[in-house]
């Protein structure tokens, strides 16, 4: 039972915030591995799963309906339900489509979650504050990473735990912090929400930046880290050093990065990160050093927080009552490539890995130009440099 004195919107989203890492930092470290030893996966079927966990992500617009029934807050606690049972649940089901099947039902649960609790953010954030409290949101997430993956490495590498434990414990964790997130009193919105789908011209640059992140990142979701397994060879114990070396980063780091976005502006930010990005992807497309692969690996998570600045950058150009409904779109369009992404990729991964990692690149110059066209104070009538509606 969470205190009393933490029931309030910002301790609602840390809690969430502990729930989600919790499940997924499992769920993740563990999958290339237990797909390629106990379900024998190739490039094909580990690239057919992502696509399938990402269907949820592109339908992610239906929650606005879903939103007709249920308040925001009672979703999100169910969502989260539902996310932590499916990871408790892939252990139990260790062939194709058994992997398929709960791969989708976490998702469901997860992506849902991820939907609401972003708008319930900005909603509930003002202006002000909204850039440093999301970066200290990852760094809580990253923090429970961080707890998670020293105690998976430790119950591989010392116990020898098997898998269906781990992903059974992990998956219960959430459920657990969902049932305790319905303790807290419900929070109102500042502005009511509509309960139909927004989509708005002016909001164009939005779509499109969030088009090429999702487009992007499930390039490196999905290669970079079956890279470390199939050429490699890196166990199950050493991606879960990997990430935690990532998550020490964040955890150290996310908030003074989201901090900063508030001093330099989205437009600064997000110029840094695709730089960053276009390197490290052409780097990882020439590798060949198990070590230098991880140095990629890591230095991709450093330029992670700097995302903040997309939805720091809609809050300020967005009409208050469009954000629960833009939430949903903007993760649709977020998946509209990640749902075919995986898949063809695995298809070019069996004949080149590079060119998988050039292509990254390529997405990352396209988000570079498309970040050059953010004014420097953006807000509502103010949204582009150029191709203003």
């Amino acid at each position: 039972m969470i205190p009393r004195r933490y029931r309030t919107p910002t301790g609602f989203l840390i809690v969430a915030s502990v729930a989600v890492p919790l499940g997924f930092a499992a769920w993740q470290a563990l999958l290339n591995n237990f797909a390629v030893e106990r379900a024998a996966f190739t490039g094909v079927e580990i690239g057919i799963l992502q696509s399938l966990r990402e269907v949820p992500g592109f339908l992610a617009f239906t929650a606005v309906f879903v939103l007709l029934a249920l308040r925001e807050q009672t979703f999100a606690i169910l969502s989260l339900a539902l996310f932590g049972i499916g990871t408790a649940l892939t252990g139990f089901f260790p062939f194709e489509y058994g992997l398929y099947c709960t791969a989708v039902l976490m998702s469901v649960g997860f992506h849902y979650f991820e939907t609401v609790k972003q708008s319930l953010s900005l909603q509930w954030l003002s202006l002000e504050e909204a850039p440093r409290i999301l970066g200290r949101l990852i760094a809580v997430g990253s923090m429970t990473s961080l707890i998670c993956f020293g105690v998976l490495w430790v119950a591989l590498e010392v116990f020898a735990v098997d898998y269906v434990w781990i992903y059974l414990v992990a998956g219960g964790g959430a459920v657990l912090l969902a049932l305790s997130l319905s303790s807290f009193p419900r929070f109102e919105s500042k502005t009511p929400q509509r309960k139909s789908l927004v989509l708005r011209q002016r909001y164009w640059l939005y779509y499109g930046l969030t088009f090429m992140a999702g487009a992007r990142r499930q390039i490196f979701v999905v290669f970079a880290g079956f890279l470390m397994v199939e050429k490699f060879g890196y166990s199950a114990a050493n991606i879960a050093a990997l990430f935690l070396v990532n998550h020490a980063f964040n955890w150290l780091f996310a908030e003074r990065i989201g901090a900063l976005i508030g001093r330099i502006g989205e437009r600064a930010a997000l110029t840094f990160e695709y730089v960053g990005l276009t390197a490290i992807f052409v780097a990882y497309a020439f590798v060949e050093n198990a070590y230098l692969a991880a140095g990629l690996y890591v230095a991709d998570h450093l330029f992670f927080a700097l995302a903040i600045a997309i939805k720091t950058y809609f809050q300020k150009i967005a009409d208050p009552a469009d954000i629960a409904s833009t939430a949903g779109v903007s993760f649709t369009i977020n998946h509209i490539a990640a749902v075919a992404i995986p898949a063809a990729l695995g298809m070019v991964w069996i004949v080149s890995h590079g060119a998988v990692f050039l292509i990254g690149a390529a997405l990352a110059v396209g988000s570079l130009v498309l970040s050059q066209n953010i004014p420097a104070r953006p807000r509502e009538g103010n949204e582009v440099v150029l191709g203003r509606v």
